[in-house]
This record gives structure tokens, C-alpha cells and sequence, in this order.
């Protein structure tokens, strides 16, 4: 009797967790899929970045916000 207790709180907990884990991974999908992101200038040389503002596009070269757009 108590090892069903303990192996019904282990299937729940199990249960739990991979309900969170999904809803994770839908909320982080929805966001790469959103509008497209801007950064300033100088967040694109923090990010070790080049800001080409006079190319086509007005892209960040590079770094952590590298093809992102810069405004």
C-alpha cells in the first residue's frame, strides 16, 4: 500500500514536470517566431558586435546580436 502511495506521487510529479517542460519550450518557440527584434547600436557593441548602419539592412556584424537589426 505505501509503495503505491510513493510510486503515484512519482508518476505525478513526473506528470508535472513534463507539462512544464512544455509549456517552456511553446513559450520559447513563440518568441523566436515573433516580430523581429531591434537593438541599438551600442547594445550591438556590447553584445561584441559591429553595427553596420550604412550597409543594406542596418544589421549587427557579429556578436551575441549578430543579423539582428539595429535602429
Amino acid at each position: 500500500m505505501r509503495i503505491r502511495r510513493i510510486l503515484a506521487a512519482v508518476i505525478a510529479t513526473a506528470a508535472l514536470a513534463g507539462l512544464g517542460l512544455t509549456g517552456a519550450a511553446t513559450a520559447t518557440a513563440a518568441t523566436a517566431q515573433g516580430a523581429p527584434s531591434y537593438v541599438t547600436p551600442s547594445e550591438c557593441k556590447q553584445g561584441g558586435g559591429t553595427p553596420a548602419i550604412n550597409e543594406a539592412g542596418n544589421l549587427c556584424k557579429g556578436g551575441t546580436h549578430d543579423g539582428e537589426q539595429v535602429d
